[in-house]
């Protein structure tokens, strides 16, 4: 992910986005170029070219996020020319910014901008998150969501070298103190209160498990795309994640994660809406 993210940034990534006639938005691969400060759209070609290929490799259709169009521009004296472009999703700009030139400062923070927007826009985006109304409903699918991803972490960090469970907990230790402000598993286990037999996660709230997953995501992202080998570097890549989800957070007004406060056990949560639908089915049962 990239470095701090300024309000003139955003506004600039937000100001190139463009709504097709179906709804969906997107970016022009010239325009998105020229605010990367790519000045010879051929070198631009190759990045394009990069963020496919990552594409393809993550299992993800090129084509749902990536589609070629020709376009007008105007030249000299009012003229106009064909030029090949491309219409780019969200995804892809996010592909496309990590494959980007990282010494300049403006693809350093589009790395921060997309990675944050796309997993925003993700979670959004599933049709059983827009039906929640409550926390604890939030609660629910983000702790399943993060179940979910903390396997495919696991199974990444496997690849990376961290095998054995020992090294796991060392590894999932530096991801929380990247997170924390430098507080481990433990630390933050004694901050919530908790008993030696309770989980962390499940005593989170729905702000404090979307930054975890944001975290677990991330990381997940980055071994495998950087083929990160090694305990230590990927120990260092999971608290540079983490830092970066906190500074992040900073930035954007937040309450940092350790100073949210301690959630309902989940547990419980999952056994109020069992008996909560066991009385709606009895109901409809009745009638």
């Amino acid at each position: 992910m990239g470095e701090k993210l300024t309000k003139k940034a955003v506004s600039t990534f937000e100001s190139i986005k463009e709504v097709d006639i179906n709804g969906n938005e997107y970016w022009n691969s010239r325009k998105l170029a020229k605010v990367l400060e790519y000045a010879d759209y051929r070198n631009f070609v190759t990045v394009v070219g990069k963020a496919k290929e990552a594409c393809l490799n993550s299992g993800i259709l090129v084509n749902d996020h990536f589609v070629d169009i020709t376009e007008m521009i105007v030249i000299g004296k009012g003229g106009e020319r064909q030029v090949d472009s491309v219409k780019l999703s969200r995804y892809a700009c996010y592909l496309i910014v990590q494959n980007a030139d990282p010494s300049k400062k403006i693809v350093a923070q589009g790395q921060t901008y997309f990675a944050i927007q796309t997993r925003i826009a993700e979670v959004q985006q599933m049709k059983e998150y827009q039906e929640l109304s409550t926390e604890e409903e939030k609660r629910l699918f983000l702790r399943a969501e993060l179940q979910t991803h903390n396997s495919l972490l696991a199974s990444a960090a496997k690849d990376a070298g961290v095998i054995d469970s020992r090294d796991y907990a060392i590894f999932q230790n530096y991801g929380y103190q990247g997170l924390y402000g430098g507080l481990t598993a433990k630390d933050i286990h004694a901050r919530k209160g908790l008993k030696k037999s309770q989980k962390i996660l499940d005593h989170m709230g729905s702000t404090e498990l979307a930054a975890n997953l944001f975290r677990a995501t991330q990381t997940e992202e980055k071994l495998k795309r950087e083929n990160i080998k090694g305990k230590q570097k990927a120990n260092m890549t999971h608290y540079e994640v983490g830092a970066k989800v906190r500074q992040t957070i900073k930035e954007l007004g937040g309450t940092m994660p350790e100073n949210l406060p301690t959630a309902e056990n989940i547990k419980a949560v999952e056994r109020k809406k069992q008996k909560q639908l066991k009385e709606k089915n009895e109901k409809s049962d009745d009638k």
